[in-house]
């Protein structure tokens, strides 16, 4: 049962703003009985990992391993118990936890997130889960508005952690560990393998279905490509287009303010780099139909996905996690097996090649959240506050260790359709 909520203490140099942040300045009050079973629950789940979490006051759980410090455990134990992964995430922005390897400690719980919550909570999911909004179904409007709450944040910063390229998905490495120095060239070298997946060369007809910052879309124009690329983020779209006039490529390159819903024409080549996530597990069907549509015969699709384990994807698959309320509202990873079965059922379209790179991502998210800390000043001074900060700490340390864990991977798909012609 959930009762009144009881203003927070402000943890650090600065308190939460409670305008900005209403769910993170006060702490939900829980009913004794909730508190004690979340406490005992917590408890069960850390008592064999290899995790040592320090409670206020001295007391210690867990089998030893990174350290997880919780300053105020009324205040942690309370937004579990009435939000569980979110109540986590709001946790840590409101300082109330913290952790001096905070990949370390989040790696630990990524490689035991299904075993976290007891089986008998696990079967009653659907009961303590919060759901996603109806609102944030990626239907036309939805993926719209749900676009713009990432996206269109501040072009300034996302520059602040992005190399030069602009590009915000994972990098293909030479070799381990990555360097700063080295992750435009790591970049660029992944665009080139999907444009040479997808068989992209002088005279081709390109569509990309998610614009970014238009990286992907100079080097297709550079090969001599003509390219259309669409995009539901009017600030991408913005700098993409002032990229695209720099470069001298304005005849080569059209960028589209469009639904990929919306797209029409034939071209010879589909490119989509992590863009499955946003379209939301109802309309993989339609997304999939629309790749097929728009591809002439004998034409490929080279797309790039993150992928989460099927049995995780399934369990999880309507619930409303921290990561959509604060950062990809609608968003959703699916299993390989989902992506190979849908373009199985829905198209006919042949699956020619996978490649899974999922170290390479925790590599580059290192590599962003390094960058991000380190311009800490630059990003406040932008107008974003502490506790943005926390939260964007928070989701580079959170994705990165899901990777790490094996919880996450990426994949580069080729998919091929027949020429009956031939």
């Amino acid at each position: 049962m959930r009762t009144a909520e009881r203003p927070t203490v402000p943890h650090g140099p600065t308190a939460v703003d409670p305008a900005r942040w209403p769910d993170v300045a006060a702490v939900p009050a829980a009913s004794r009985a909730r508190s004690a079973v979340t406490a005992a629950v917590v408890r069960h789940a850390l008592r064999e990992l290899p995790l040592r979490v320090r409670l206020a006051g001295g007391e210690t759980l867990g089998q030893g391993g990174p350290l997880l410090e919780v300053r105020d455990p009324a205040a942690f134990h309370a937004r579990i118990g009435t939000g569980g992964l979110v109540g986590f995430g709001e946790s840590y922005m409101a300082g109330e936890w913290d952790a001096p390897d905070l990949v370390a400690a989040l790696t630990v719980l990524a490689a035991h997130t299904a075993d976290l919550v007891p089986a008998p909570l696990q079967r009653l999911r659907r009961l303590w889960a919060p759901r996603q909004p109806h609102e944030e179904r990626n239907t036309p409007d939805g993926s719209r508005a749900n676009i713009s709450r990432h996206y269109d944040l501040s072009n300034d910063l996302f520059a602040l952690f992005l190399d030069d390229t602009l590009s915000y998905s994972s990098a293909v490495f030479r070799g381990f560990p990555a360097s700063w120095d080295r992750l435009a060239t790591a970049q660029q070298r992944k665009i080139d393998r999907l444009l040479d997946l997808a068989g992209v060369r002088a005279g081709t007809r390109l569509l990309e279905i998610g614009t970014g910052w238009g990286e992907l879309a100079l080097r297709a124009a550079a090969r001599g490509a003509r390219v259309t690329s669409l995009t539901l983020s009017r600030e991408q779209r913005a700098l993409a287009l002032e990229r695209v006039r720099a470069a001298g490529l304005r005849d080569r390159v059209s960028i589209e303010l469009c639904d990929y819903r919306e797209a029409r024409g034939a071209y010879d080549a589909v490119v989509s780099v992590e863009m499955i996530e946003a379209v939301g597990d109802d309309f993989w069907p339609v997304y999939f139909r629309v790749l097929e549509e728009r591809l002439a015969p004998g034409g490929r699709v080279a797309l790039q996905a993150i992928t989460m384990p099927h049995e995780r994807m399934l369990a999880t698959r309507s619930d409303f996690t921290w990561i959509h309320k604060y950062v990809f509202p609608g968003g959703r990873i699916p299993s390989t097996r989902t992506v190979e079965e849908t373009v199985r059922d829905h198209t006919g379209l042949r699956l020619a090649r996978r490649d899974a790179f999922g170290a390479h991502y925790a590599e580059t998210l290192r590599l962003w959240r390094e960058r991000f800390g380190e311009r800490a000043r630059e990003v406040e001074a932008l107008g974003f506050d502490e506790t943005f900060r926390r939260l964007w700490t928070f989701y580079l340390a959170y994705s990165e260790a899901g990777f790490r864990s094996g919880y996450l991977d990426v994949q580069q798909y080729l998919f091929t359709k027949e020429n009956p012609a031939r």
